[in-house]
């Protein structure tokens, strides 16, 4: 008897859906921003929208901002951008579900090592600029891939069209329920990980969130599909 490819079971539905994935995701982006603005000089390593901002406050001369911190973070960011531009252009043609795990499995790493270091050197300067440059380095990574995946709403690092289209379209009434649930999911998924980030920073220390960020993405990275 002759099995037809439509019979064969789909490798991209093995895992868990991109949606969750991409949810969890925004956890971590939560956890990763509470350690940079609260833990390395009000600088974010994540949303780029609000680090644009910083750069302004800190070349204007605001306390308690660093141009250098700053400008390493918005570096960073745009090389692990490129970087997730070249897997995407390797992986992208294939299966989702391994282009995915690939990008995770990066960042994973990415966010051990800088778990590691702040443990090992706790307040030298160069720690500082180490977890800043690797945070980074693994949220723009992550961004590239998130961009072409294409999953509407679920950007994982920005809220602010997020919002938008949650309040706009809702009282317009031309959204489904579906959309509303997914994009309020993904604002209390940043205020979650904003919030645990933010106590473990301020009553434990930089390097127990930056773990939780690691495992997490390792896990997503083991359990991603390539559905929706």
């Amino acid at each position: 008897m002759t099995t037809s490819p439509s019979d064969l079971p789909d490798p991209e539905a093995r895992g868990v859906r991109l949606t969750v994935v991409l949810l969890a995701l925004t956890v971590v982006s939560g956890l990763i921003d509470a350690v940079s603005f609260l833990g390395l000089g009000h600088v974010f390593t994540a949303n780029m929208t609000g680090n644009v901002v910083v750069l302004g406050f800190a070349a204007a001369g605001a306390a308690g901002f660093s141009v250098p911190h700053t400008a390493t973070s918005l570096f960073c960011f745009l090389a692990g951008a490129a970087a997730g531009g070249r897997v995407a252009a390797r992986f992208g043609g294939g299966a989702r579900r391994t282009w995915t795990r690939v990008t995770l499995a990066v960042e994973a790493v990415l966010v051990g090592a800088s778990a590691v270091v702040a443990f090992a050197a706790p307040g030298a300067t160069a720690t500082t600029y180490t977890l800043i440059a690797l945070t980074a380095f693994a949220m723009g990574l992550r961004n590239a891939t998130v961009r072409k995946l294409g999953i509407p709403d679920l950007t994982t690092t920005v809220l602010t069209m997020t919002l938008t289209a949650l309040a706009s379209e809702a009282t317009a009434g031309t959204t489904t329920n579906q959309r509303s649930a997914r994009r309020a999911a993904a604002v209390v998924a940043m205020l979650a990980g904003a919030t645990v980030g933010a106590w473990l920073v301020i009553h434990r220390d930089l390097g127990t969130p930056l773990l939780l960020a690691a495992l997490a993405s390792g896990v997503l990275a083991v359990v991603a599909s390539g559905r929706d």
